[in-house]
């Protein structure tokens, strides 16, 4: 995969949680996690390389801090439209 993307859980109507996905390698798992944010965690790959963001606090979660994430990554920022399913959420 080499685009980012969001994907949001639901449950009851409202989210739960919600993981922005990073580019990654078909076979690419996680196999670390590390905290980042508060209500933010990193997932590795092997080699250390970052694969996605798990958001579990959607509600408290902005695209500021997402981005200050990204940004300690080496990554692109997330665009205001690629968080904008989260707010509606």
């Amino acid at each position: 995969m080499q685009d980012s993307y969001l994907e949001i859980t639901f449950r009851h109507g409202r989210a739960l949680a919600a993981y922005y996905y990073l580019p990654r390698r078909a076979d690419d798992v996680s196999i670390r996690t590390e905290a980042a944010e508060a209500g933010m965690l990193v997932d590795y790959a092997r080699g250390g390389r970052p694969i996605g963001i798990e958001i579990t606090a959607p509600t408290r979660a902005s695209l500021a801090a997402l981005n200050r994430i990204l940004k300690s990554l080496g990554l692109e920022p997330a665009r205001r439209e690629d968080f904008a399913p989260l707010r509606a959420a």
